[in-house]
């Protein structure tokens, strides 16, 4: 299945306790790397966020979570001072008023907007069942990215196909053309040859014939077109598989272009190297479009 790496899912639940927001949100990245944000007092919640990601089978992108959990009940919940950080904290205050010459305008507010004088508490037996209250709004989430990801996925892949299609079809049209093109080149070598050796020199006529042979043998591409095709068949089975292509088709790519850049440097032929460009033109329209990938 081909899903786009670029999506986003949000989901909203409200209810006499707490209103709850969730909101997930990706761009292209090699690899899986996601970032959760969330209430300190859910700091708790983050690795299962993560955990629940991948087991929902993200595989890939930058991802960016935003929760949002707004208590409008209190739920086991205990706010603790941390004393000896507050005592550490004011001897600083203290000292860059005397050092700098300040004014000492502490006050219980404005100490209180350092967030880290407060240790948020919930009882552990709570975790599990705060996991559990949460999970649901999270998986709805989910549920829109991963179908705004596959929705965007199905485009490209209609997309990618009807590309891959041109290009087979120019390479359909390279092997009659580079067989006109070798018989061609091998009557060149023919008649070059004899014109300078002129009369005088006497030669092998099978032996030229070998020669000449061998030289245009080196200008066939019947291996790489072969291969080309062999390219093709496997870049139709991994887009229908039903798991993260991206790197697969990337790694494809790279192999359907080095064919491809291979015939171009044996062909002596315009139109054959006009046909190769436009290959190579689509391939690169191809090659963006898996960047964007899972």
């Amino acid at each position: 299945m081909i899903r786009s790496m670029t999506a986003y899912g949000r989901a909203k639940h409200e209810d006499e306790a707490r209103s709850v927001l969730v909101e997930i949100k990706s761009v292209n990245n090699r690899y899986l790397d996601c970032t959760v944000k969330l209430p300190r007092l859910f700091g708790f919640l983050e690795e299962k966020i993560k955990a629940r990601l991948t087991e929902r089978g993200i595989s890939r992108g930058k991802i960016d979570v935003y929760v949002n959990i707004d208590v409008i009940e209190n739920t086991g919940i205990e706010v603790e001072l941390d004393t000896a950080y507050v005592q550490s904290y004011l001897a600083a205050l203290r000292k860059l008023s005397e050092t700098f010459g300040l004014a000492n305008d502490v006050t219980t507010m404005r100490i209180a907007q350092n967030r880290d004088i407060f240790t948020v508490k919930k009882a552990d037996e709570d975790i599990g069942a705060e996991w559990e209250r949460f999970r649901p709004i999270l998986d709805e989430a989910i549920d829109a990215f991963l179908l705004a990801r596959e929705t965007e996925g199905a485009n490209m892949k209609a997309d990618i196909i009807e590309k891959r299609k041109t290009v087979e079809a120019l390479a359909e049209k390279i092997a009659p053309l580079s067989k006109a093109d070798i018989d061609g080149q091998f009557e060149k070598l023919q008649e070059r040859i004899k014109a300078i050796a002129g009369d005088s020199v006497q030669f092998d006529e099978n032996r030229l014939l070998t020669e000449c042979a061998i030289a245009a043998d080196k200008l066939a591409i019947d291996e790489e077109l072969v291969r080309l095709s062999s390219h093709f068949k496997a870049f139709d089975q991994i887009v229908e598989s039903g798991e993260p292509v991206g790197r697969k088709l990337d790694f494809l790519l790279q192999e359907i272009n080095r064919e491809t850049n291979t015939i171009g440097s044996k062909v002596n032929n315009a139109e054959i190297g006009k046909i190769v460009v436009d290959m190579k033109s689509e391939l690169e329209k191809i090659r963006e479009q898996i960047q964007n990938i899972e």
